[in-house]
């Protein structure tokens, strides 16, 4: 039977792997990583680092995939749709890899940025891949440090207040509106910068891009002062790099 590992392999500093990462990453005989194209080619790179940096080179095979295209422009009820389009075409490009480049006896691996269990979806893909009964396999997941949990560490603050919840959302959830009961709000996928949207409220915003990485930035400060000068830094890097990767945590003060 083959077996698949899902590794959560950080944020892409490689001295953030668990040990059970590493572990996971020297019982692998082939690594499935898809390329994004060249503008992304880095994080390729990244991935490749760290396997030169924990696992002895000829042990492994390391196989590519072009990353099927997504509608990012599909919004509203087209947005689910869209998503999901891109999902079964993930689907079909990774039954093919298992299928063809794995053998019976063999192990592989996805190693995906942060956690495989926040906003990732290679384990709904497997289980995809599983329900059409094309190819079996067995798959575990071996859990990563998040971007969440490096950006609060990277500005020495926690999530959450004291007898107070958390809350992670998205940027196109956080645009419907500030969520009730909550004052501490982490945002992932916001490629719209919707922080704007709250300058005239009394929020602090700990803001961080390319968390873990050479090209790290991080921003805070009370979010009508920050928003402008966390725009110039992001516009600058997108320009630079050709792509943006952030998270951010909003904390609302008591009264608002």
């Amino acid at each position: 039977m083959r077996k698949i590992q899902v590794i959560g392999i950080g944020a892409g500093d490689p001295e953030q792997l668990t040990l059970q990462a590493v572990r996971a990453l020297r019982g692998t005989d082939v690594f499935f990583i898809l390329d994004k194209g060249e503008v992304k080619s880095d994080l390729v790179q990244l991935r490749r680092d760290i396997l030169d940096a924990h696992v002895e080179q000829g042990t492994y095979r390391l196989v590519e995939a072009r990353d099927p295209e997504r509608d990012r422009d599909a919004g509203g009820s087209a947005y689910s749709p869209a998503v999901g389009d891109w999902r079964s075409a993930r689907a079909d490009i990774y039954a093919r890899l298992i299928a063809g480049e794995l053998g019976e006896d063999e192990s592989g691996a996805f190693l995906v940025w942060g956690d495989p269990a926040l906003y990732d979806s290679t384990i709904g893909i497997l289980e995809e891949i599983l329900e059409r009964g094309a190819v079996r396999f067995t798959y575990d997941v071996v859990p990563g440090i998040s971007s969440v949990s490096a950006l609060v560490a990277r500005h020495r603050t926690g999530l959450n207040r004291v007898a107070r919840p958390v809350q992670i959302t998205t940027g196109r959830r956080l645009a419907e509106g500030f969520p009730e009961g909550v004052d501490d709000v982490v945002v992932m996928l916001d490629a719209q910068q919707t922080f704007r949207k709250y300058a005239d409220q009394d929020i602090d915003i700990y803001w961080g891009a390319y968390i873990g990485t050479p090209d790290e930035i991080l921003a805070s400060g009370p979010i009508a002062e920050a928003a402008p000068r966390i725009e110039r830094l992001r516009a600058e890097a997108r320009e630079r790099k050709g792509w943006i990767m952030d998270t951010y945590l909003l904390r609302r003060h008591p009264g608002e």
